[in-house]
């Protein structure tokens, strides 16, 4: 079994950059209506980017989660990237935690584990 996340949003080309720089994966083609994202060092898993005609609407059901080792360099990086922060950053259950989009509105989350935290 291969496991695979497929991403629904309305502009797959012009997103692919922004997931593949955030994520440091490989970015393949546009092949309608697809593009494809590789882990280059094999151990993520793939995610395909997929464009749908319906807008989209509410909170995402499900969302990557980004663990960090520094928060403040990551938000940094990511919002130069095109990012938008949603929320915080505020701390849950202990975890450092900010609530972005991506520049077509997908949410994700940046978490640093607080037992891995930089002092």
């Amino acid at each position: 079994m291969e496991l695979v996340f497929v991403l629904d949003c309305r502009d797959p080309d012009a997103l692919a950059d922004f997931w593949a720089a955030a994520l440091g994966y490989e970015r393949g083609r546009y092949d309608p209506p697809y593009v494809h994202l590789t882990d280059p060092s094999g151990r993520g898993p793939m995610i395909l980017l997929q464009r749908v005609p319906e807008p989209k609407s509410g909170k995402n059901r499900m969302h990557p989660d980004l663990r960090v080792a520094d928060m403040d360099a990551e938000l940094a990086r990511v919002t130069e990237l095109g990012a938008t922060v949603v929320r915080g950053p505020f701390v849950d259950d202990g975890w450092p935690t900010t609530v972005l989009a991506d520049p077509q509105g997908n949410e994700f989350c940046l978490i640093v584990d607080p037992r891995k935290e930089k002092r």
